[in-house]
């Protein structure tokens, strides 16, 4: 009998997602909020995701044999509890919480397995529950499915797990080590959300606006040092400012911040709005260096020894989708290859404990080829949507679908792209995509303003045929899912303006036709037409919004902005008051 693995998120409290191994082999993963249309789906678990994973697998409940969730217990006898009483004691109830109390969240997170598993069908004496530590989680998703062979040097960093905050490890015949953890609040992750919140951003969400923000400003005009402690082996945030608890706190309007007040007093109040203007930018750029600089001596530190023999390093927790971040990794002497997983959000811990799971009995799970996992639909029912949609849209089938598509780019127009299954992750990446000619002037400013109403300066990033990859970004590093960024040449800075940043580099996916020869035909389409083999490609959603499932939820987010063209499969769709 094949071994059945589902895996589960949701353990601290957002971006739930669940995902199903049959005998090593990652047949579906989905994020609960591209069901539920709220965004990281906050306090809920992956009920539709997980009902979705089951279907697309060919399974019924009674076929699971083991369930995988990644937050396990903690003993009273390690560091982990200790450290966070000793470092939160200004907040005794939370102190003498975690030493007496320490696993509240463990057995509140049982519970809730539980019962989603009754909503499913899914009888708890039937199956085999595994929870396994949250970094562990990371950890496999990252070691894993890269498909390394050899000892491979591990890194995690985000908010934090149960406790742990920082992971550095390493893998060898599939067995991950530890090497050393950070606790929480000694966190690098939950530092720089905690500076999120007070460049006006949402934690969980605004993270990569401060990085995308940072190129704007100048690091040195203001020093932040202050904010935590490093002395090459040890990180000691300081909670007076950051990663506070409690009543030291900052709260604006009844909501609590992971900041302080004594923060505002020091740098003044919290940014408001949408304008990217001083002091701020130069406050993301001094947090976006303090991030990276910390992070890259912790790995001389603790991984250089392993990365010197061996060349590999893999990645994941949120810490992971710093992409400038993950350029300086690759650019280490040392480092001769570095796979991203491509959900390293909370998101993605369900396939790492699945991975896990799968791997601890004695099934190795296969490399990551592709994150094109979730649902997906036919042309046929595509029609149907639009037939019953209550904005009537204007819609031909076309044999030419590709064609016709990139036509329409070339000419100027932002075109919406829905094709095949959808990605698992936070990044698009030709599934549920709004693309654009990146030559063509202004094309940036125009789905910034009219299509995705988000803020002027944030940038955009192409996909690119594998042909041209080497010539664009001077590397041969693979680049399958926009996790890293690169320095564009200075010829393609020209042929493709509307896609490079302020700092002259680009956040690529390099597009294989083994992957998705749609896209890449695409792709194929407008290097004829244009000469450059690459488009503009952004998620399909609107501001605050999760990344379009479905073709409703496509059409729905087609209506609500200026786009005038949608793709969806084998259809072109416009709306009633366009001329064609």
């Amino acid at each position: 009998m094949p071994l059945v693995v589902l895996g589960l998120s949701g353990a601290l409290t957002h971006d739930p997602s669940a995902a199903i191994y049959i005998d090593g082999k990652l047949i579906a993963a989905a994020e609960e909020e591209r069901f539920t249309r709220e965004k990281h789906a906050k306090q809920m678990m992956p009920l539709h995701a997980a009902r979705f994973c089951l279907k697309e697998a060919g399974l019924k409940p009674r076929d699971v044999d083991v369930v995988a969730f990644p937050f396990g217990k903690i003993s009273l006898f390690g560091k982990a509890r200790w450290h966070y009483a000793a470092r939160h004691w200004y907040a005794p109830e939370r102190s003498i919480s975690a030493i007496f109390n320490g696993n509240r969240h463990y057995r509140r997170n049982v519970r809730k397995v539980k019962r989603l598993l009754d909503e499913l069908g899914i009888n708890w004496s039937d199956i085999e529950f595994d929870a396994v530590e949250h970094h562990m989680a990371h950890a496999s998703s990252a070691y894993h499915l890269s498909g390394f062979e050899g000892k491979t040097a591990i890194l995690g960093i985000d908010g934090k797990g149960e406790y742990a905050t920082t992971f550095f490890g390493y893998g060898e015949n599939g067995h991950i080590h530890k090497i050393k953890e950070f606790f929480d609040p000694d966190s690098l992750g939950q530092l720089y959300a905690s500076f999120t919140e007070y460049l006006g951003f949402e934690m969980l969400d605004g993270e990569y606006k401060v990085m995308g923000m940072a190129p704007y400003g100048d690091p040195d005009l203001y020093d932040l040092s202050r904010l935590i402690e490093f002395d090459g082996k040890e990180i000691r945030v300081n909670n007076r400012f950051v990663n506070t608890v409690g009543l030291r706190r900052y709260k604006e309007g009844g909501k609590g911040y992971f900041f302080s007040q004594k923060l505002i007093d020091w740098l003044g109040p919290r940014r408001e709005g949408d304008i990217a203007d001083d002091p701020y930018i130069h406050y993301a750029a001094a947090m976006q260096r303090i991030y990276e600089d910390i992070s890259l001596q912790l790995i001389e530190t603790y991984l250089s020894d392993i990365l010197k023999e061996t060349g590999q390093l893999v990645f994941s927790g949120g810490g992971a989708l710093n992409v400038k971040l993950n350029q300086k990794i690759l650019d280490l002497p040392y480092v001769k290859a570095l796979f991203v997983q491509p959900a390293s959000s909370d998101a993605g811990t369900a396939v790492g404990a699945a991975s896990y799971a799968s791997w601890s009995r004695g099934v190795t799970p296969d490399k990551m080829t592709h994150v094109y996992l979730g649902p997906g639909y036919t042309t046929q029912q595509c029609i149907e949507a639009c037939e019953d949609h209550s904005q009537q849209p204007v819609f031909e089938q076309r044999d030419d679908i590709i064609e016709k598509a990139a036509s329409l780019l070339a000419a100027g127009n932002p075109v919406a792209w829905c094709q095949g299954r959808m990605e698992f992750g936070p990044r698009a990446l030709g599934g549920r995509s709004i693309l654009g000619c990146p030559s063509y002037e202004g094309i940036a400013d125009k789905i910034n303003e009219q299509i995705k109403f988000r803020e002027k300066w944030r940038p955009f990033c192409p996909s690119i045929l594998d042909t041209v990859a080497k010539d664009m970004i001077q590397t041969e590093h693979p680049a399958p899912y926009m996790t890293i960024t690169f320095e564009v040449s200075e010829e393609w800075k020209t042929r493709v303006p509307e896609v490079v940043h302020e700092d002259g580099t680009s956040r690529v996916q390099i597009v294989e036709e083994s992957t998705n020869p749609r896209y890449h035909a695409l792709l194929k389409e407008m290097e004829r037409l244009t000469g450059n083999g690459a488009v503009l490609n952004t998620s399909m959603n609107r501001r605050g919004e999760p990344m379009v499932c479905s073709p409703t939820d496509a059409l729905n987010m087609f209506f609500g902005s200026d786009l005038e063209y949608l793709v969806l499969e084998d259809l072109l769709v416009t709306k009633r008051t366009h001329v064609q």
